[in-house]
């Protein structure tokens, strides 16, 4: 299986600055509020319990994050993190408006700047497709991550069954980029999300690519509404041995 895709950060970047005043008005829309759902799973599926320390990386305008910090209370901690500024900037104001105390910083998940086993947990939402070398950002997760701990990954998938599968891709090829692009102005960033969403490893094909960072013990893989995304839960290792599922 390829590590790489053909991804261009730069062009990633370019589109989620462009997006980013009206990305959260535009997933409510589009998913209507179901999104929130599943961050809320992914944090409960987690194990997330008071006092543990997090790191969201690609956090966007922060909404893991923020459900996370709503775990792991005061005595814990939860850093944001995301390589475009602009998609960053919104992070903050969410944050405090619900009195939730959260570090957000630039950085970009292949290269973190923490030192390994930092963290009880740590997680990506919607943000690995859109890494150039997804290994290398699980892998960097996975370093920064204490052993015993978990990597989570919330991530579009394509819907296993036919009729169900069929009536999404009417929606997500035909209205989805349309009304995105309307509230937005950038139509191209829509299509490139359905696209990618479509080309992109889920199941037991994602769980292959996560253990190509032979860091994890087990790796669980839990479809959410129907299949149109997918959660992830690694267990880093605990003994430096080859990973399973």
């Amino acid at each position: 299986m390829t590590t790489t895709t053909n991804v261009d950060p730069q062009k990633i970047k370019s589109m989620f600055s462009k997006v980013a005043s009206g990305y959260d008005k535009a997933n409510d829309i589009l998913s209507a509020g179901i999104h929130h759902l599943w961050r809320k799973k992914l944090v409960k599926m987690s194990g997330a319990k008071t006092g543990d320390a997090v790191l969201d990386c690609a956090t966007g305008t922060g909404d893991l994050a923020i459900e996370f910090k709503k775990t792991v209370g005061t005595p814990g901690q939860v850093i944001g993190t995301d390589f475009c500024k602009e998609m960053l900037d919104f992070a903050p104001a969410k944050a405090a408006k619900l009195n939730l105390p959260i570090t957000f910083e630039l950085a970009d998940v292949t290269a973190l700047s923490y030192a390994n086993n930092s963290f009880d947990i740590t997680s990506i939402s919607f943000g690995i497709r859109n890494v150039a070398d997804p290994v290398k950002g699980i892998s960097e997760l996975a370093r920064v991550t204490k052993p015993g701990g978990k990597v989570c990954v919330l991530e579009f998938g394509q819907i296993e069954n036919p009729a169900l599968n069929k009536a999404y891709q009417f929606y997500s090829t035909k209205i989805l980029p349309k009304i995105g692009g309307t509230i937005t102005g950038e139509t191209d960033a829509y299509e490139y999300l359905q696209n990618s969403s479509a080309q992109f490893p889920c199941r037991q094909d994602f769980v292959k690519l996560m253990n190509q960072a032979a860091q994890f013990s087990h790796v669980e893989c839990v479809p959410v509404s129907f299949g149109i995304a997918y959660i992830y839960i690694a267990t880093k290792s605990t003994a430096d041995r080859k990973s399973v599922v």
